[in-house]
């Protein structure tokens, strides 16, 4: 979840952070000014302080803007930079229509200002947030159309396609990211929309037309992580059509290359998809082979899964599974002290009522908050769970939770009982899938929902290897790695077994 959030809140600030026909009547909608008013110069993007980041700084700014509505004076005058920054401090503690509140004052007290894009970009970014995307496309499409010289306006542009995602519609996704490539050849995102035509046209059903693409892409960015990525979008497409000569093919051709970050696959998990694709193409020895060349730790997630294939292709792969997991095993004992189980007895409770697995629970707590009650991130999630205000107005019904305020969400017993209701309810989504349910806590159950249709297959590691977000898919493999540790030391009602 911090990942999805805190994304979220930079891509509002820094209009930096990622991975269909122009619309019309935009002269006509007053929420775009006059489209001759002349724009000043782009301003730069909001930076909040860290004194802005705090609970006083919200409730400050609450008490300001309620005192002038009490004053009858409703949005109180402010310059742009004022509108922008407390647009900018509700945003991040995820108040969104109070944030729009201040941007759309800017707008229409200030129609030429510099922040104007950003503004509109914001009131279209927390839409899209509030997965209110009916609403949000034609504000990326108004603002990508009046201010296409700016950032935002740019931004704008190319959130047009990641709403059509949304929607549902990956093809028209997919001819949008490609109009940003034509008409953006430099754009801020244009490693990202490459990558994403890839993507959306395999959810649309045309991978013989994502294959060209996968070649321009590597030669418009040739010796980069983007060439790196697309190659790894060829080897995950071949898996999930089971074209298992490509797949073996295109995985050789990455093991021979140095994979960075940005690439968002690792040696490991080329090489399981690799073993994978011998044991489906009936090579079992050459798999076992493969299987066990992958390293296994307690914090390797494909070294775990590889055990797992392992067991069911015989009787001496098997054992050799066995074998690495009692040395797993030894490793986590020893560190049994990184893994304690705090607030037991309610999260043994809560999860029951959910009918999900403690352990896990305290594998993503580990990960959220480090155990933290008063744990609070930059983008307003808190507590130990890291539960927002919106998701909190959401599931507190569920549990019988009423008239809950913000610092509710720092008490352990309140935050574990909406936390463990999101997660119930992702598990219901995601049954038998507790990767699945990693990566929605993290980057979004929307986005979860086309990656477990990509992948084509029930195989875990295969559909992590789906996640499209770097630091989503590392969150994935800490949680597993942290539950894969919380089974070895405890049982299901957190009784160690030392």
């Amino acid at each position: 979840m911090a990942f999805f959030i805190h994304c979220m809140v930079s891509l509002l600030f820094a209009l930096s952070c990622a991975r269909v026909a122009p619309s019309a009547g935009n002269a006509n909608n007053p929420a775009f000014g006059s489209p001759d008013a002349p724009l000043l110069s782009e301003a730069e993007p909001v930076a909040l302080a860290p004194e802005d980041q705090t609970e006083d700084a919200l409730n400050t700014v609450r008490r300001a803007d309620e005192e002038a509505r009490a004053g009858g004076s409703g949005v109180p005058q402010l310059t742009p930079a004022e509108h922008m920054r407390r647009a900018a401090i509700y945003q991040a503690n995820r108040a969104f229509e109070e944030a729009r509140t201040h941007w759309r004052a800017l707008i229409e007290r200030y129609p030429t200002d510099g922040n104007v894009p950003a503004a509109h970009f914001g009131i279209g970014r927390t839409l899209f947030q509030e997965r209110r995307y009916e609403e949000a496309l034609p504000v990326f499409q108004q603002l990508g159309d009046k201010y296409p010289t700016t950032v935002g306006g740019r931004d704008g542009f190319y959130y047009v396609a990641a709403t059509l995602l949304r929607l549902n519609r990956p093809g028209d996704a997919a001819a949008r990211y490609a109009e940003y490539v034509q008409r953006f050849p430099n754009g801020e995102r244009i490693e990202n929309a490459y990558l994403n035509i890839i993507d959306s046209l395999r959810e649309a059903g045309r991978p013989g037309d994502a294959l060209p693409w996968i070649d321009r892409t590597r030669a418009r960015f040739k010796g980069t992580a983007t060439d790196v990525a697309a190659l790894f979008a060829r080897l995950r497409m071949a898996v999930a059509l089971k074209d298992w000569g490509a797949a073996l093919q295109t995985s050789d051709e990455l093991s021979r290359m140095t994979l960075p970050k940005a690439s968002n696959t690792t040696p490991s998990e080329v090489a399981y998809l690799r073993a994978y694709s011998l044991e489906m193409s009936g090579r079992k020895d050459e798999a076992v082979k493969a299987y066990t060349g992958i390293a296994d730790s307690a914090g390797s997630y494909y070294g775990w899964m590889a055990n797992a294939r392992l067991q069911k292709l015989g009787s001496e792969a098997k054992a050799a599974a066995a074998a690495r997991e009692a040395r797993v095993a030894s490793d986590v004992k020893r560190a049994a002290s990184d893994f304690p189980a705090p607030f037991a007895d309610v999260l043994v409770r809560a999860s029951k009522q959910q009918k999900i697995d403690p352990r896990f629970v305290l594998s993503i707590m580990r990960q959220e908050s480090g155990y933290r009650p008063r744990a609070k991130s930059g983008a307003g999630a808190r507590g130990l769970l890291q539960m927002t205000p919106d998701q909190a107005a959401k599931y507190a019904p569920s549990v019988n939770l009423q008239n809950l305020s913000e610092d509710d969400l720092f008490k352990p017993d309140v935050n574990i009982l909406l936390g463990t209701a999101y997660l119930g309810e992702l598990f219901r989504m995601f049954p038998n899938l507790p990767e699945a349910v990693a990566a929605s806590y993290n980057g979004g159950e929307d986005n979860v929902a086309r990656w477990v249709v990509r992948a084509g297959h029930n195989d875990p590691g295969i559909f992590t290897s789906e996640v499209g977000f770097n630091e989503s898919k590392d969150y994935v493999n800490r949680v597993m790695s942290n539950y894969r540790a919380y089974k070895i030391l405890y049982t299901e009602d957190l009784k160690s077994r030392r």
